[in-house]
């Protein structure tokens, strides 16, 4: 019997995944956080490891290093959980000899069973047992793009290798409906005191005053939408996934700088809470239109139209970037666009007489707008509202508050159709 160990600091979650890898046959044990994981790594001797590189005591990236400098661990599969923004960490974990790393808003227990058992098959082939099965050779990492989705590995586009199963074991079956079914149903009805207790921290935030005190909330925020992310992933409910993936990966920024911490990502951080409570209450409704996003970007500075550009990238968006703010008016006369990001001081045309001209159009009386300025004042703050904007951010502002707003009112725009409530 293969013996499996996960390493993830959330109780619910590690619990789910013992249970789906013991109804396929694996041997499991947990561990809470990195400390314990590597004393387990020691003791358990475990053929895999599942594990979230989000750990309090000792961080994954750590665990990981630790486990690859002992060459009898040197090819032990380990398949790692990440946030889908933090591209950075993914790549670190990459370097750090993951052999999978998977986006945990984004796959079902089903694929983490799967990529477990295709590193412990070495994709079907046959292997040696033992530590010479570890050592023979390195299990080739497979590589995914920013959504999660398995890319073919570089080493191996000529001649590629699909993931065989042992047989009658198909991708998905009937339990693996109902046992999501099940969870999508617990998950729902936690929703109430998950949000009661996000925005009670929330509150403590906003009241905080001290950095000290500004710190730890910022953690215990943190702690809980990471748990929510990875709830929200098992139970397949991708919009709740996508936005405490997002706003997880701004409040870990937050806490590693503090002095970003500021009116205005304090402002985007209680946008996306409440934006949540909305995705809660509508977790029943049909997708979202998943047809593609257009943005337009009005900035005549080159510099901060990029920064604006790389913030919405980070987002998985593309957008139109304009320097004139006349020319972006007759674009708008023409074109459709979900989302309007404006700087305020530009020649010609300021972006308040810009917001006001657009939202006489008919195609844009609703479109959200996001002026992006270094004027945050109380007269610039109600021109923006006076002229029709929806909100804004104060630079310098950091590339994921503004992904995050853009998510929010993207996801927001597409998701007011719809009214179905969860039962």
């Amino acid at each position: 019997m293969k013996k499996i160990l996960i390493i993830e600091d959330d109780q619910i979650v590690a619990n789910i995944y013992r249970n789906k890898f013991a109804a396929e046959g694996y041997e499991v044990e947990i561990a809470l956080d990195g400390e314990e994981g590597l004393q387990r790594v020691r003791t358990f001797v475990p053929d895999a490891i599942v594990l979230d590189l989000m750990l309090p005591k000792i961080t994954g990236l750590e665990l990981m290093k630790t486990i690859r400098s002992q060459a009898e661990l040197r090819y032990l599969p380990i398949i790692v959980f990440s946030n889908t923004y933090l591209t950075n960490m993914v790549q670190d974990a990459w370097k750090a000899g993951a052999t999978k790393c998977l986006s945990k808003a984004n796959c079902s227990p089903r694929q983490v069973i799967d990529a477990v058992r295709a590193s412990l098959t070495g994709n079907g082939l046959p292997q040696p047992s033992g530590d010479t099965a570890r050592m023979a050779q390195p299990a080739s990492p497979v590589m995914v793009d920013q959504a999660g989705v398995a890319l073919a590995n570089p080493q191996s586009l000529s001649q590629p290798s699909p993931v065989l199963l042992p047989p009658g074991q198909p991708f998905e079956d009937d339990s693996d409906t109902l046992f999501e079914a099940d969870l999508r149903s617990s998950f729902i009805s936690s929703l109430p005191p998950t949000l009661a207790s996000l925005r009670s921290i929330l509150k403590l935030l906003i009241k905080a005053d001290s950095d000290t005190v500004r710190v730890q909330e910022i953690q215990d925020l943190y702690r809980k939408v990471h748990a929510l992310t990875g709830n929200a992933g098992i139970a397949g409910l991708p919009q709740i996934a996508q936005i405490s993936d997002a706003l997880e990966a701004l409040l870990r920024e937050l806490h590693e700088k503090p002095r970003t911490i500021n009116a205005s990502t304090l402002r985007t951080v209680a946008t996306a809470v409440d934006f949540l409570g909305v995705l809660f209450q509508n977790c029943s409704a049909p997708a979202p239109d998943s047809s593609p996003v257009n943005i337009l970007v009005v900035d005549d500075e080159a510099i901060s139209r990029r920064a604006i550009t790389y913030a919405l990238e980070k987002a998985k968006f593309k957008c139109v970037n304009m320097e004139d703010p006349r020319v972006a008016y007759n674009l708008l006369l023409a074109n459709k666009f979900d989302l309007v990001f404006l700087d305020v001081d530009m020649p010609g045309m300021n972006g308040f007489e810009l917001c006001a001209r657009l939202r006489e159009l008919p195609i844009h009386k609703k479109t959200p707008v996001i002026f992006v300025t270094s004027l945050t004042g109380f007269e610039s703050r109600a021109n923006s509202m006076i002229s029709g904007g929806n909100d804004y951010i104060a630079k310098p502002f950091l590339f994921m508050e503004l992904a995050v707003k853009a998510l929010v009112f993207v996801l927001r725009g597409r998701l007011e159709p719809q009214t179905t409530r969860c039962s």
